[in-house]
């Protein structure tokens, strides 16, 4: 069933973050092989991009790992299944999880209800992503990432241990589109991984340029509650937030003094140099852990009554907003998140 979650389910202990290395040099395109580590993979063919989830399906889908599907709106999406009975789903639109289910069958993330699936508009809920830049500024509001088609550049899924974890990289790149509004060229990676009941991501932003270029971000990820006001975030006492309910291109400072940050109106605060780990108390006995790694702030939004679904999610987000990022020509900047369910009771 669908909801907010109500079980949380033994898992291994947490990956190491790093990843194994995407490149297999002589080996033909679209193929599948297995790495020096034993991992499956498949790797994008050297032919016109497409995607039209059939033809993606037979270069990317790994049996019963990994499948690329038609979803709503006729948008592709790609679905990662593990053996444990988690799932998650990415949609190549603005590179956005919109699905992450437990072995129980219950959604963790949330995608509202008015959120669109023809390409329009940014789909609205899930993990979105804000690049590069975040919140309102010199181009349009959270930059363009999240409502452009993203390419997927490699699947995998590990035979060891026993429990294959399904992944999928997504790539970015500058276009005539992206200079208009950041005249920049660049390359994003994101990779999106299950390991058994953890969600996993990992996004590098490199620079393919001759300049170097700064940037603001964030994962937008909304996350399901059992009623806003019966959550709560954990971990953020004692941090200089930026309050931007006032005013968003004007934020006022403060110094955040309680243990719970609970939610009693609109909230939209960027917590800044945040620690590795936070939690979302969803109401339930449960929580949602988030740990980060070159992810430096964390922002906690509620729109509160001016959307109608309010009661129904809050987000928490792994952004760097504070100190924009500056990246040198040729090199680049690296944020890492990993989701777990933990029980509370």
């Amino acid at each position: 069933p669908n909801g907010v979650f109500r079980h949380v389910w033994n898992g291994r202990p947490r990956a190491a973050m790093a990843m194994a290395t995407r490149a297999a040099m002589g080996r033909p395109a679209g193929a599948t092989w297995r790495t020096s580590t034993g991992k499956v993979r498949r790797k994008a063919p050297h032919v016109a991009a497409s995607t039209k989830a059939a033809d993606l399906q037979g270069s990317f889908g790994i049996d019963g790992s990994v499948s690329v599907e038609e979803g709503k709106g006729g948008l592709t999406k790609v679905v990662l299944r593990h053996n444990c009975g988690s799932s998650a789903e990415v949609y190549l639109f603005g590179g956005c999880v919109t699905s992450w289910k437990q072995a129980s069958g219950d959604e963790v993330l949330y995608v509202r209800p008015d959120a669109k699936f023809d390409g329009s508009k940014p789909i609205s809920g899930g993990v979105p992503h804000c690049f590069p830049q975040f919140g309102p500024g010199d181009m349009q509001q959270h930059g363009f990432a999240r409502n452009l088609e993203w390419t997927i550049s490699s699947t995998s899924a590990d035979p060891n241990p026993d429990d294959p974890d399904p992944s999928v990289e997504l790539t970015l790149e500058d276009s005539e589109y992206t200079r208009a509004m950041w005249d920049y060229p660049f390359k994003l990676v994101y990779e999106i991984t299950l390991h058994n009941e953890k969600l996993m991501t990992d996004m590098r932003v490199v620079n393919t340029g001759a300049e170097p270029f700064t940037f603001t971000a964030a994962l937008h990820t909304y996350l399901e509650v059992a009623g806003v006001r019966n959550a709560s975030v954990k971990g953020l006492c004692g941090l200089k937030y930026l309050d931007k309910v006032p005013d968003p291109e004007n934020p006022k400072e403060g110094t955040e003094t309680r243990d719970k940050v609970q939610f009693q109106g609109p909230v939209d605060s960027v917590y800044l140099n945040a620690p590795e780990q936070v939690e979302l108390d969803v109401g339930t006995g449960a929580a949602v852990a988030i740990q980060s790694r070159g992810w430096k702030d964390v922002v906690v939004w509620s729109p509160w009554t001016a959307m109608a679904c309010y009661e129904s999610f809050v987000c928490v987000e792994n952004a760097v907003f504070g100190q924009p990022v500056t990246v040198s020509p040729g090199d680049s900047w690296r944020g890492q998140q990993e989701f777990s369910v933990v029980d509370l009771e």
